[in-house]
Parts: structure tokens; C-alpha cells; sequence
């Protein structure tokens, strides 16, 4: 009996392999065009609808038994990571079949996964809300319970809409802190947010593209919202208090997995965005020597490549409820967080992505080439 075979798709057009390399650049365009719509369904949002309805089932069986919470937080895991390929994938199978059908559909799936847009309006929101240059405390912040902020307080609008990107207490924080908050958060999501996402679509389009037949193979999108999926896990779940100790412990490994590599490359890049390629070896020792530091094997790392590129000085005490948290000091000799610093972040985020889409579009168009002299 002969070994099997993959199962291949019928035929495809001759041209539609070759649109393959320009996914990842049309999906971050499409992402930079109109962000994250409000009027429109977010996959994010359906992942955690179900995490949180397994979490319920999940904590009725296990109770406060760890063992039973780390299988069921296992259990959790698997079911949404496989549920959200095998959505991925189908709609990648579905635009090789029917492209104009499902070409839009796999284009705003993956624009879906990358939060460039929204991760800049946010940050740029707490430094209009700022009072001063630059600033307009004249905005009313957003309350979705109705309620409004003390006006007699200015910094108050920034703190309000710094609370919806953060995890930390924002209560009483003064600007210097709330500058900080906001540099650190446009460094450490950058790389959860964007660039992350962006290495796993990478991969799927190389994938893909090398063999677009072959059935079982995975795709952008499918490995876009694998990683998604951890992610929403770890958001939700990943915390060291109460029974998500034990539950969430599944999920938050699967990210920090996901992500690790990622990070070490914008670490290693960033630098080529920064205008500062001779400082690459440094820039990227520093990022690992002051990252280590931190508990987590990745926002340290973030942090603290973003503190070195952009000169400016990050971490120190946070207060999440009634604890208090002392962060690593990343790039000590740098000044603190101003404004300047936020936007200069922001600025290297966006030309990293345009490095990254440029690698992206080569490595994908040389993965197709040699999936058609293979074939």
C-alpha cells in the first residue's frame, strides 16, 4: 500500500498564489484605515464570551481543588485554541475556493487581529486629556456607567481614559506617573498587540503560500487568531490570585510562548526604526539585561527595548488594588516619561511595522516561489 498523501484543493487560478505576500500588508492597511469599529462583532469579543461561560462550568466542577482547576484550565485552553484555527482556517480555505467571496472576509479577519490603530488612539487620548500644550482637558472622558469626573481636578479625564488600557490603579495618579503608565503600555502592547500577531501571520502566510493546495496546512489566520485566542486566555485568566492561579495557568504559558520570539525581534529591529542601527548590539543586551528583572519573560523585555530606543526612563512602583508592585527600572540613566517620549514610541512602532510588513512581503514572495518550483 502506498503512503498517503496531503489532500490537495482543487486547481487554483494561476494568480491567486501570487496576492499571497501582499495579505499582511492589506491587512495592516485595512487595520491602520479603520481600526476596530464599535458597530462591528470583534472575534476578541466571541473569544471571551466563551472563556468566560467555560470558566463558569469549569469552576462549578473543579471548585477550589487545584488540580482540577489546572486540568480545566487545560480544557479551556485547548477548546478555544482549536476553535479559533479551525475558524481561521476554514475561512482561509474558503478564500482559496471562492475568492471574491471570501478574500474580504480573510482580509478583515486578519486587519481584526492587529491593533495597531486602536492601541495609538488610545495612547494619544490619555495625552489630549492632558492639561497643557498638546492636551484638552476640555474633554469630557468616556464613562459607559453615566457618571462624570471630579472637574475640579484636570488630570482627571487623562486618568479616566487611562484606566481602559491599563491594569494598574490609576487613582491619584499624578501626570508624571500617568506619562509613564502611558509609555509603558504603548511599548509592552506594541509587541502584544501588533507585532506579535504579525510574526504568527508571517509564518502562516509563508505556510501558505509555499503550499496553497495542500489542505492541512495552516494559514495567517488561523495562526493569527491561535494567538489571539492565548492571549485572550491570559488577559482574562493569567492572574497569580484566587482560583486563576491554578485555572489560568494553562492559557498564560501558552502566551508567554507565542510571544516570546516576537519580542526578541523587535528588540533586535527596533533599532532600524529608530534610526540607531550601529546601537543594535547594545540596544538589544540592554533590553535583555533590564527585562530579565521582570516577572513576566516578555513586558520587561517590551518595556524596556521601546525605554532604550526612545531614551526614556521606565518602570518603578505600581499599585494594582490594594498591592503594590516594584517593576524593574529599565534605561536608568535616561530622563522620566513626557510627552515627547509617548509620541516618540509610537512613531518607532509605526515605522517597525512598515520594517516588518517590507520582511514580510519578501519572505512570503520567496516562500511562494519555492512552493511553485516544488510542484
Amino acid at each position: 500500500m502506498s503512503p498517503r498523501r496531503p489532500c490537495p484543493l482543487p486547481p487554483l487560478p494561476v494568480q491567486l498564489p501570487l496576492l499571497i505576500p501582499l495579505l499582511l500588508p492589506a491587512a495592516a492597511a485595512l487595520d491602520q484605515l479603520i481600526g476596530d469599529p464599535r458597530a462591528l462583532p470583534h472575534p476578541v469579543q466571541l473569544m471571551g464570551a466563551c472563556i468566560s461561560r467555560l470558566r463558569g462550568l469549569a469552576e462549578a466542577w473543579a471548585g477550589d481543588r487545584p488540580w482540577r482547576l489546572r486540568l480545566a484550565g487545560l480544557a479551556i485552553t485547548a477548546v478555544l485554541v482549536l476553535a479559533s484555527a479551525a475558524a481561521g482556517w476554514s475561512l482561509e480555505r474558503l478564500a482559496l475556493a471562492r475568492p471574491l467571496v471570501g478574500g474580504p472576509l480573510l482580509l478583515l479577519g486578519l486587519a481584526s487581529a492587529l491593533a495597531g490603530r486602536s492601541l495609538e488612539q488610545a495612547v494619544r487620548a490619555v495625552l489630549q486629556a492632558l492639561p497643557g500644550p498638546g492636551g484638552n482637558p476640555s474633554i469630557a472622558p468616556a464613562d459607559p456607567a453615566g457618571g462624570s469626573t471630579d472637574p475640579a481636578d484636570p488630570l482627571e479625564p487623562a486618568r479616566e481614559r487611562l484606566r481602559w488600557i491599563v491594569g494598574r490603579s490609576v487613582d491619584g495618579l499624578p501626570e508624571s506617573e500617568l506619562l509613564r503608565a502611558a509609555a509603558e503600555t504603548a511599548a509592552e502592547n506594541a509587541v502584544d498587540g501588533l507585532f506579535a500577531p504579525l510574526f504568527w501571520m508571517g509564518v502562516g502566510a509563508s505556510l501558505l503560500a509555499a503550499q496553497p493546495q495542500t489542505v492541512a496546512i495552516p494559514g495567517p489566520l488561523c495562526l493569527a487568531w491561535v494567538f489571539k485566542a492565548a492571549s485572550t486566555l491570559d488577559s482574562m485568566l493569567g492572574y497569580r490570585h484566587g482560583r486563576l492561579r491554578w485555572l489560568g495557568t494553562a492559557g498564560a504559558r501558552l502566551d508567554d510562548l507565542l510571544v516570546w520570539i516576537p519580542c526578541r525581534l523587535v528588540a533586535l529591529s527596533l533599532p532600524i526604526a529608530a534610526g540607531q542601527l550601529r546601537h543594535t548590539g547594545h540596544h538589544w543586551r540592554a533590553a535583555l539585561a533590564d527585562g530579565a528583572a521582570d516577572p513576566s519573560p516578555n513586558a520587561g523585555v517590551s518595556q524596556a527595548a521601546f525605554a532604550h530606543a526612545a531614551g526614556v526612563r521606565l518602570g518603578g512602583r505600581n499599585r494594582y488594588g490594594e498591592e503594590w508592585r516594584q517593576k524593574p527600572i529599565l534605561a536608568a540613566q535616561a530622563p522620566p516619561a513626557d510627552t515627547a517620549a509617548v509620541e516618540r514610541i509610537l512613531t518607532f512602532s509605526r515605522r517597525l511595522e512598515a520594517v516588518w510588513l517590507a520582511i514580510s512581503v519578501a519572505v512570503v514572495a520567496a516562500a511562494s516561489a519555492l512552493g511553485a518550483g516544488t510542484q
